[in-house]
């Protein structure tokens, strides 16, 4: 195998096929050994842009940490790195790109608070949360307010305060029941949960938005572009298919693909910050 001095600092186009060499070696290595350590290794600092690509959304988010968002990303950078398949012929940006941001999103989901709150009250639940523990033991019963402010040498009305705060960490679930009325028989009828009366986003609205996008920069294409586009995503053929269709190689039809889908991420980036998850999904 090639040895690599730093692979963060090579060209994107040239980490996706160099990539493809070091997949193939992965898969015929012991898991364990030094060279796969470092075949796996190689491979996760050669596509760290892709981590670095999907941060990009949440930078503006309110009380974000990047490093942390960052190391997130690359644990599902990893993930996707253990389970491609080059065999497949499918781009690993393809697979990367989900378990990248579903390991982000999954952070947020179990590190937000529901309600924002100020640094002094989150800081205070959890010097509650402490004491709580520590003088159910000691006391044997809950503590009360006045214990609580006892031990922590704060006012009660302080000690309130964080209590209410510690209630913004989580909010209710969707999937609870909603408490039925009566009906005229006597009994408590089973509710619906809230989910069933709350409107929702339209999963296809976001499918309109891609269409609505792709199809100026299709027209474009030429005709044997976009007959390429059709046989590899719409009759969903592979690359050596394609090939032995059109007469080419099969690295013939992989480097017009690279090409064509390059230019339609790039385009559908020009459009803005809302294009963004767009073109994300078309590597």
């Amino acid at each position: 195998m090639p040895r690599i001095d730093d692979p963060r600092e090579m060209a994107p186009a040239d980490a996706r096929e160099l990539s493809k060499v070091f997949f193939q070696r992965l898969r015929s290595l012991t898991e364990g050994t030094a060279e796969y350590q470092y075949v796996r290794n190689t491979l996760i600092e050669m596509n760290a842009s892709l981590v670095q690509y999907a941060v990009r959304r949440f930078r503006t988010r309110e009380g974000c940490d990047i490093e942390d968002i960052v190391q997130v990303g690359t644990i599902g950078l990893i993930k996707a790195i253990d389970r491609f398949d080059p065999a497949r012929e499918n781009e690993f940006s393809t697979l990367a790109m989900p378990y990248i941001t579903g390991e982000i999103k999954r952070h947020f989901r179990d590190t937000s608070w529901a309600v924002r709150v100020p640094r002094r009250l989150q800081e205070l639940r959890i010097d509650i949360a402490k004491a709580k523990e520590s003088l159910t033991s000691e006391l044997d019963r809950s503590p009360t307010v006045a214990d609580l402010a006892d031990h922590l040498g704060l006012s009660e009305e302080e000690v309130i305060e964080g209590l209410f705060a510690a209630n913004a960490h989580t909010s209710g679930s969707l999937d609870a029941p909603q408490a039925a009325p009566y009906e005229y028989g006597g009994g408590q009828t089973e509710g619906h949960t809230l989910a069933e009366v709350m409107g929702e986003d339209e999963p296809a609205m976001e499918l309109v938005e891609d269409i609505q996008t792709l199809a100026p920069l299709l027209e474009r294409l030429s005709e044997r572009e976009r007959r390429m586009l059709g046989m590899r995503f719409g009759q969903e053929l592979t690359q050596a298919q394609i090939g032995a269709a059109l007469g080419i190689s099969q690295m013939q039809v992989s480097r017009v693909l690279n090409r064509i889908l390059g230019h339609l991420r790039d385009s559908m980036l020009e459009d803005g910050p809302q294009a963004t998850g767009r073109a994300a999904s078309v590597r």
